[in-house]
């Protein structure tokens, strides 16, 4: 399957599938559109469609969401027939013995990409570029979504925003929520294990001394504004090739370039155009780009925000991004999706990085056969892990050296089940994990950092971890009494009743 170039081949792709709906009516963006998404997304499977939004009252650019909020339509803008075929694509990538420890192996994997084929292209002529916005540049055009009744205001939800370490250059491509405050700045909302985050902690290690001491900046275009070059420059696409949208929100490690990765699962270069005011490089093909900057001494309360939690997230400081510029096409599509109580669009989203990271995690843990992080668990409350049981404690190791594994560690709560047991199946797994466990013998309780979203931990960022060993238990275990055997019908009987089951009428 050929790789999409842009946002505009995935909805022609997908209108083609018959996975993409029009809505011609006119809709407002403050809860409608959630509403309406919400209801598509939870609905049978036929019903769960991509939905373009041609008459956004007030505006007059389309409104694309729910674009990749199943798997067979997420394969589809990733270029795969499923969304196994990325695991299997990164096991090949892997196909070699990489020496080290598993630090130094995670380094050595974007040395693995192909940059004649995968690295970036650049461009001096960009869609993107049709339309240049900088002397009285405006986030009033846009179409952004107010999605539940308590948000604490209009959200971008769907972006990729671009940031370039202080001192090293290295670049980072990350998928945050930014709450419009007003025509000209956006709430920055990159919580603190995200690479954006770490950009900016190394750009206030730079500026530190200016804050400690409150000294104001006396340089700059305005009053007031920092001096140029204590700006963090940040630059956020909306829209374009839909593998560096995934890219963005995949937790990739340091070391991977998601543009890279994206031309890598693209088969080709990602094209890449440079900003008009600030540093940086965006997608050539993106529909819509704002340039700007954060102040890493400048904090605004962002939020509250309906989550993938279903809960609200609390507000708290976060930084701002200061608008210089947008660019954008003639005839833009405003890209969004909405989050709440999965499943969502996000939920796919997170699929494709499970089943791509399942061979990563078999380079350091060999023993483990399949990984399950279902839509109940929201990604970090719940991980399910089959292995193959080798020696005492085995499930025990296995749960620890997941919460050592990148940002595996803000996972909650670790279930590990034997190879034989489908982790997808999540009624077997439900029936072994109560069944096969004694509470004081089977359950490891720890605790260390978790997810800056978990409103039931000890603190912010803080709190409790579960591991639940649901193994079958035997002589390895010194268990004083037999483990029982499970109940199967014998293959000749199964082989029999499946030859004559038409004959039984049922």
């Amino acid at each position: 399957m050929s790789a999409l170039r842009d946002l505009r081949e995935l909805v022609a792709r997908l209108e083609q599938a018959g996975r993409l709906r029009r809505v011609s009516v006119p809709v407002t963006r403050d809860l409608e559109i959630t509403e309406i998404t919400d209801r598509v997304s939870k609905g049978p499977a036929a019903q769960n469609v991509a939905l373009l939004f041609e008459r956004v009252e007030g505006f007059d650019m389309p409104v694309l969401v729910n674009a990749f909020g199943a798997a067979d339509r997420l394969a589809l803008a990733l270029g795969v027939g499923h969304l196994d075929e990325l695991g299997e694509r990164v096991a090949k990538l892997l196909d070699v013995k990489l020496p080290g420890t598993f630090a130094e192996r995670l380094r050595k994997l974007g040395t693995l990409f192909d940059l004649v084929k995968a690295g970036p292209r650049r461009v001096t002529d960009a869609p993107c570029q049709e339309v240049v916005e900088t002397e009285r540049a405006s986030l009033a055009s846009l179409p952004v979504l107010r999605c539940w009744p308590k948000d604490g205001g209009r959200y971008i939800t769907l972006p990729c925003v671009f940031t370039r370490d202080p001192k090293t250059g290295t670049r980072n491509v990350g998928m945050y929520r930014l709450q419009v405050f007003d025509d000209r700045t956006l709430g920055m909302h990159w919580q603190t294990h995200k690479g954006g985050a770490e950009h900016e902690r190394v750009m206030t290690d730079a500026t530190e001394p200016r804050r400690t001491h409150g000294t104001p900046p006396t340089e700059g275009p305005g009053s007031g504004d920092p001096a140029p070059t204590d700006r963090m420059p940040v630059a956020i696409a909306l829209g374009g090739d839909p593998a560096l949208i995934y890219a963005a929100s995949a937790p990739l490690p340091p070391a991977v370039d998601e543009v890279v990765f994206a031309g890598w699962l693209r088969g080709s270069g990602v094209e890449m155009v440079a900003c008009r005011t600030i540093d940086l490089e965006v997608p050539a093909q993106a529909e819509i780009v704002l340039e700007g900057y954060v102040d890493p001494r400048e904090r605004r309360l962002e939020g509250p925000f309906g989550d993938h939690t279903g809960y609200y997230s609390l507000a708290r400081e976060y930084p701002v991004f200061h608008l210089t510029a947008i660019t954008r096409r003639a005839r833009p599509i405003y890209p969004t999706t909405i989050v709440g109580r999965p499943p969502e669009e996000d939920y796919w989203l997170g699929k494709a990085t499970e089943r791509l990271f399942v061979p990563i995690i078999r380079l350091l843990l060999p023993e483990v056969v399949d990984v399950n992080m279902p839509a109940e668990g929201i990604f970090h409350n719940l991980v399910i892990v089959s292995i193959q049981k080798r020696y005492p404690g085995h499930a025990r190791k296995v749960m620890t050296a997941l919460w050592g594994m990148g940002l595996m560690m803000l996972a909650k709560t670790i279930v590990v089940v034997s190879a034989h047991v489908n982790v997808h199946d999540l009624s077997e797994v439900a029936w072994r994990a109560t069944g096969n466990i004694d509470p004081k013998r089977d359950l490891v309780i720890l605790d260390g950092p978790m997810d800056d979203l978990d409103h039931a931990a000890l603190r912010h960022r803080f709190g409790g971890k579960l591991g639940v060993d649901a193994t079958e238990k035997g002589a390895l275990d010194d268990i004083v009494q037999p483990w029982p055997e499970e109940i199967v019908m014998s293959d000749e009987i199964r082989e029999l009743v499946t030859r004559r089951w038409k004959d039984y009428g049922l």
